[in-house]
């Protein structure tokens, strides 16, 4: 398993958006959805969450490097997005086989 490291920007998106450390892990683990990131070499992993009447989705951009996992951002989406288009399945292969 990689080490996560936490970038400063993830800290205070974290901060801003009230999530945890263990609630940006829990949707590491276990995402909804997984596409490209808007940064260039990232994956952007979604996980939905809220009531029935006020749904939003979390969002975890990482980066791997070597021996570990960098977080680089973090934060809430109120509503529901829209699928973009996925990743190569290769890639999700590999992703689920590091973590």
């Amino acid at each position: 398993m990689k080490e996560l490291f936490w970038t400063r920007h993830a800290k205070d998106k974290m901060n801003h958006w009230r999530l945890s450390e263990s609630r940006v892990r829990r949707v590491i683990k276990s995402y909804d959805r997984i596409e490209e990131g808007v940064a260039e070499d990232t994956i952007a992993l979604m996980q939905r969450a809220g009531t029935t009447k006020n749904k939003y989705e979390i969002w975890v951009m990482v980066a791997d490097k070597d021996n570990q996992r960098r977080v680089v951002s973090a934060w809430r989406y109120p509503g529901i997005t829209i699928p973009g288009e996925p990743l190569p399945e290769e890639i999700i292969k590999e992703f689920r086989a590091i973590f």
